[in-house]
């Protein structure tokens, strides 16, 4: 996100919705916040509902299940917390699974699912800088690290959904293999100095120490100290082979038209799946839940997100079909799965 004004007023931190216009537009009373100013944006009602529906669906094939499946009810995902405490426990790494997976809400249509091979999603490092000065220093500051970024957050519907449309088309996803997408904000420090705040998603990780680089000259520039967080949080990256292998069950099961393949990282957001990737190679595949012509823009954070009910039924019947071919095939093979880490194979 640019933020290129050198105005000295305060910036509020970055909310977690999209900065669209609202028309106050209400999809299914029956489901609408009733507190105002607040709602769930991001669909986990609707992943929650899948994964009952394929643990239910399983349940009554048990005798066609070769192996064990574990399904994970995750909290906390938005402030990236839940995948941490959950490992924290231990129960995961007893339970060494051999493969992940997860699936995740996007603004495709309904009927339609993408996978993403060896792409993902970026990691998030959080910075922060004490500028000397007053506010117009600390702005100024805020402008110039801005200005590394490489990549603009959407500031409409349609910039957005042509952003996803965009890791579809292999020519525009290969101007986009790499990204830095940054958000800055200033607030008052100790002392009367103000502090500016960073958020850096990078893209691949790999470049985050030149980006790190960066942003500490140009902070040094203007007099002002650094200090990063402690282990950014990482990149989620999709095991290319498993991710492709998903791809292709899906297209002979569903329809090749069913099947899309997206060929870059959206740079936008991050997602703590990444830390059970850490654990085994998976991949999060996104489930289009869009019906532009109803009006539901199927779009993450929107303000206005509305999600098309019928892509329930398409994802229980695309993870049920897909979980028990990859347990079959595992069963087949013997073989520790593509990126397994040696001696944690066992199912």
């Amino acid at each position: 996100m640019h933020q290129r004004s050198v105005r000295p007023r305060r910036r509020a931190r970055p909310r977690n919705v999209l900065p669209f216009p609202r028309s106050g537009r209400v999809h299914d009373e029956g489901f609408a916040s009733r507190v105002p100013g607040v709602a769930h944006l991001c669909g986990h009602d609707l992943h929650t509902a899948i994964g009952v529906g394929v643990a239910r669906t399983l349940a009554r094939r048990s005798d066609q299940v070769r192996g064990r499946l574990v399904f994970v009810f995750q909290p906390a995902e938005e402030p990236l917390q839940g995948a941490r405490a959950m490992l924290d426990t231990g129960v995961v790494q007893e339970l060494a699974p051999r493969e992940f997976y997860a699936l995740h809400c996007s603004p495709y249509p309904t009927g339609t699912i993408a996978v993403s091979p060896g792409y993902g999603l970026p990691g998030l490092d959080q910075v922060r800088i004490v500028v000397p000065g007053g506010a117009e220093a600390a702005a100024a500051v805020a402008a110039e690290v801005a200005g590394v970024g490489t990549v603009g957050f959407p500031q409409n519907l349609a910039a957005y959904r042509a952003d996803f449309d965009a890791l579809l088309d292999p020519g525009m996803a290969a101007s986009r293999q790499e990204s830095v997408s940054v958000a800055t904000w200033t607030e008052p420090g100790a002392g009367g100095q103000p502090t500016v705040g960073v958020l850096l998603r990078v893209w691949p990780q790999e470049r985050l120490p030149d980006v790190r680089a960066q942003v500490e000259r140009l902070a040094a520039a203007a007099g002002g100290h650094v200090t990063f967080q402690d282990g950014p949080f990482p990149a989620l990256v999709n095991s290319p082979e498993l991710s492709t292998a998903a791809g292709t069950y899906l297209s002979t099961t569903l329809g090749p038209e069913s099947v899309l393949w997206a060929r870059a990282s959206w740079p936008y957001n991050c997602e703590d799946f990444a830390l059970f990737l850490n654990e085994a190679p998976g991949a999060q595949l996104y489930l289009g839940v869009a019906d532009t012509d109803a009006g539901m823009d199927g779009a993450p954070h929107s303000p206005e997100f509305a999600a098309d009910e019928r892509a329930i039924g398409h994802g229980v019947r695309a993870m049920t079909g897909l979980l028990t071919h990859r347990l079959t095939a595992l069963e087949r093979t013997g073989r520790p799965s593509p990126g397994r880490r040696e001696g944690a194979d066992r199912p």
